[in-house]
Formats: structure tokens, sequence, C-alpha cells
């Protein structure tokens, strides 16, 4: 990942970038695993994604080298926050395939910086919500993600609707006393939310695509 950073700063037309080491749950969590790493990207269209995707040795290891990967193209639907003290989103995003509310598949990042006075109480938090996220019908996938050990993390999450998503963040106990806690306590420095359409894919994630049921249906 670190040899990754250069040629990724040179890289015409990404605007936005971030390499992620990932945890063991399917949310925030301290357990890391070593083998498994992600690029969460932001292009100016999609010229500038196919031109990296054909040339750049970054793209190419994740057929060449690694024993399973997974991409997927995703179309912004909203977001707020901010990541490293701007907004990814902020530019116009290119065309997105029409969407109405409750219309197929979301993906979600939840993203922040965990003040250090407030990481014991955060990371004492984390296995309810795991567990309760384990069980969710409506999650079709999710891993948690990180820029920095501890104090920097990321949870991306594939839903099978906008439903579901409520479900988990209104009606789960343990996810509401978490977001209740966050906010008065003021557990986070910096915090982002984003959704996304999903609207391609390739390759598998643990195995199978989580997605490809979703698409035949």
């Amino acid at each position: 990942m670190a040899f990754d950073r250069p040629l990724l700063r040179r890289t015409a037309g990404l605007s936005f970038w971030r390499l992620l080491g990932t945890g063991r749950g399917r949310s925030m969590g301290l357990s890391a695993d070593l083998r498994r790493w992600a690029l969460f990207a932001v292009w100016e269209g999609e010229p500038a994604l196919e031109e990296f995707l054909a040339r750049s040795p970054v793209a190419a290891r994740w057929g060449e080298e690694a024993e399973e990967s997974w991409h997927v193209r995703l179309a912004p639907l909203g977001s707020r926050g901010r990541w490293g003290g701007r907004d990814p989103f902020a530019a116009d995003a290119f065309a997105a395939p029409v969407r109405k509310p409750g219309d197929g598949p979301v993906a979600v990042l939840t993203r922040a910086s965990i003040r250090p006075s407030r990481l014991v109480a955060f990371y004492r938090s984390i296995p309810d919500v795991d567990r309760r996220l384990r069980r969710e019908d409506g999650c079709l996938a999710s891993i948690g993600v990180g820029e920095w050990p501890l104090a920097r993390q990321a949870t991306f999450s594939l839903w099978d609707g906008d439903a579901a998503i409520a479900r988990f963040a209104y009606r789960a106990e343990a996810h509401r006393a978490v977001i209740g806690r966050v906010r008065s306590e003021g557990w986070y420095a910096e915090e982002l939310f984003a959704r996304f359409t999903p609207y391609a894919s390739r390759g598998t994630w643990d195995g199978h695509d989580p997605l490809r049921a979703r698409r035949t249906e």
C-alpha cells in the first residue's frame, strides 16, 4: 500500500482517494485482516477510471497478485460531512442511472476521526453493533476499513434497499444507543456519511458477488 501512494498521486482524473486497511468484523473494530485492503476512489469521469484499470500497475495487481478481488462502481446519492477537511463529492459527478427511492441496492460509507479521549468508549460499543449487523437480513455485505489504526475508521456496507438501512439505523437498539452517545459525548472530530447506487461490479467478495443476486431478481 505504501508503494502505491506515489502512483495514485500521479493518476490523471483521480480527484480523491484513500488506501484502506480492513478489519475482521462487519463493522469498525480492533482486529485487522493483514491480507485484505481496499481502495476508495472518486473519479472525474468514466474515461479516467477506464484508463486507470487498463494501464495502472495498481489496478493490475488486483488481477495478477490477489487471491480474490471485488470492484464496484458507485454513483453518489447524497452525503454529509467531511473527509480530511473536504467533501469528496462536492464536484459534479458523472451521470448515474436513474434511481427512485426504494429502488434497488444501496451502498453506504460511514467514516469518522475518533477523538483520542473517546477511543475506549467507541471500541467498547462496537461488539453489540457488529453482532446486530451480522443478523440484519437486509445487509448484503459489510466490512470495517480504516486509514490509521484505531483513530480513523469507517464501514462500507451494501443493503438491499433504503428500507433495510432505515431499519438498522433507527430500530436497532444497539446502533441507536451508539449514535446517541456519539452526538451527546462528541466522539468524532470529523465524520462523513454517504450513500451510493452500485451500478456495476465484478469479481468476488468472500467467494461471491453480493450484488449479483440482486441484479438477476
